[in-house]
Formats: C-alpha cells, structure tokens, sequence
C-alpha cells in the first residue's frame, strides 16, 4: 500500500539525486547520495585510493611481482563491491524504517 509519508520519501530521494553535480563520485560514496561536504570528503578520497591502488598494480605490473599486483588489483575490486553493499544496507534500512507505522 502507498503511503504519503513513503512517496514523500520518495519525492526527497529523487530531488537529492537530481541536484548531482558529480554522478561519478557516487560509486565511491559509502552512503547513497551525497547530501553534505563530508560525504564528497569521503568518496574524492576512496576515489584517490582506488586511483592509487590502479597505479600501484600497474607499476608491480611492470616490475613483475606478480603476486603484489593480484593482491593490490584485489583489494582496487574490493573496494568498490564493498561501498556497493554498505549503500545497499543503508537502503535497506531506511525502507524498514519507513514501513514502521506512524504510532511508534
């Protein structure tokens, strides 16, 4: 059932996700929309560090320590798989906290 209280919600979800400036910064944000100048903080420095991590890979590459670049281009994949499931939660839980009826 649609609620009013859930299509405000929804409402407010569309608006901060049509006010991205950086759509790309998204993927290395750790919450699901960029709403204060922390947030862009936190996901210009994960980007940076996946940056880094690419660069470290490609010059162990080059180097040949095989070994070192698996570990460093599997922590570059990790890193976003794991924003990917820490925003997914954190949709998770906001839906739960939505559907709560409104007397408690």
């Amino acid at each position: 059932m649609i609620t009013r209280s859930k299509l405000v919600e929804q409402l407010r979800d569309y608006q901060i996700r049509s006010q991205h400036k950086c759509p790309a910064l998204t993927v290395f944000s750790p919450k699901p929309s960029l709403s204060s100048w922390i947030d862009v903080a936190v996901a210009i420095f994960l980007a940076l560090l996946f940056g880094v991590l690419l660069l470290s890979s490609y010059i162990t590459l080059y180097l040949r320590h095989y070994w070192i670049s698996l570990v460093i281009i599997c922590l570059a994949i990790f890193l976003p798989v794991s924003l990917r499931i820490s925003r997914q939660n954190l949709a998770k839980k906001k839906e739960r906290r939505s559907m709560l009826p409104l007397s408690m």
